[in-house]
């Protein structure tokens, strides 16, 4: 008898210890998400304020219609993003873009001391600053994520449950450029 009160004891611990370990999981996901939710919000923030800065640049450097539409190319791939995959891979080309943007008005005087562009190009640099912290914190709780469905004994849970690695919101080769907010010179 106490063979069997043993047992069924041993099983039910075991078989809390196993909803622990999935619920462990399950938050780790849910951070993630919520992680990528805070992204969100500073990504719609750039892609409101794209539109106004393109308009202010045409006015002055009608040579850059090519990079201007590569923006606006940009920029609708990444509100047309659905899944965290396809944002990080949308959001990394937009953030290309803007970068040759920042690059090509250094040819426009008139242009750098207009105030709406100033004010825009500040709005840019502030959204940027946030982007790259919400990343750093996005990146840690994926990886965190990441660990804690490989890591043996809730790689066992997470594999009989669907979880799955996840990908960082990795900036590639433009990551030296893209993690410092941008800089505005007017020398």
């Amino acid at each position: 008898m106490i063979w069997i009160i043993s047992i069924v004891a041993f099983l039910v611990l075991m078989i809390f210890w196993l909803i622990g370990i999935y619920n462990s999981l399950v938050r780790l996901r849910n951070t993630r998400q919520n992680a990528f939710a805070d992204i969100d919000v500073q990504l719609k923030q750039r892609h409101d304020l794209i539109p106004q800065l393109v308009e202010t640049v045409k006015g002055y450097a009608t040579h850059e219609k090519e990079l201007l539409l590569k923006i606006t190319q940009a920029r609708t791939a990444a509100m047309g993003a659905t899944t965290i995959e396809e944002k990080i891979k949308t959001e990394t080309q937009l953030s290309s873009a803007l970068a040759g943007l920042k690059v090509s008005v250094e040819a426009y005087p008139d242009l750098k001391a207009n105030q709406n562009f100033l004010q825009l190009q500040e709005e840019l640099s502030d959204i940027e600053n946030k982007l790259a912290a919400v990343r750093r914190y996005f990146n840690a709780a994926t990886t965190e994520y990441n660990t804690g469905i490989e890591t043996f004994p809730s790689n066992l849970i997470a594999n009989s449950f669907g979880f799955h690695r996840e990908t960082l919101f990795d900036l590639g080769q433009t990551r030296v450029n893209l993690e410092e907010a941008p800089t505005i010179s007017f020398s």
